[in-house]
């Protein structure tokens, strides 16, 4: 009985680390959303682009920490607790945080994700706002 005991607590520890990450991604996407705006805006003195700088990069901080969570939900779910009640509620929770995300990708591009040539991770939003933003150093 020892062993399975063990795996559920190594399985749990995994789930509150994933759901840490997640959470920190979030925060520290707000900070560094807020760090590159305001830097847009003193290298480029527009206030339209700052914002749009904050936008893209703040929304894609939320997608890559959804996509964390998500993982830490499907862990939860499928290893640790299997049951037909749980993996309902993490339909639930995957269909919501779905929905969020495809908004958000709406909301960041501006378009319908399947009308863009090239399909963008939460990662790969930050990384193109970091590089818009070091592009107007002087």
């Amino acid at each position: 009985m020892e062993a399975p005991d063990t795996y559920l607590k190594v399985l749990g520890v995994i789930v509150h680390v994933a759901d840490g990450i997640g959470v920190a991604i979030l925060v520290a996407g707000l900070f560094f959303a807020a760090y590159l705006a305001l830097k847009t805006w003193k290298n480029s003195g527009d206030g339209n682009l700052a914002y749009t700088v904050l936008r893209r990069t703040l929304g894609g901080a939320i997608l890559a920490g959804l996509e964390v969570l998500v993982a830490g939900d499907l862990i939860r779910t499928v290893a640790v607790a299997p049951t037909l009640d749980n993996v309902f509620t993490l339909g639930i929770i995957v269909l919501i945080r779905t929905f969020l995300s495809f908004s958000l990708e709406i909301e960041i591009e501006g378009t319908l994700p399947w009308k863009r040539a090239l399909t963008q991770s939460g990662a790969s939003v930050i990384a193109d706002a970091v590089r818009r933003s070091d592009s107007l150093e002087k």
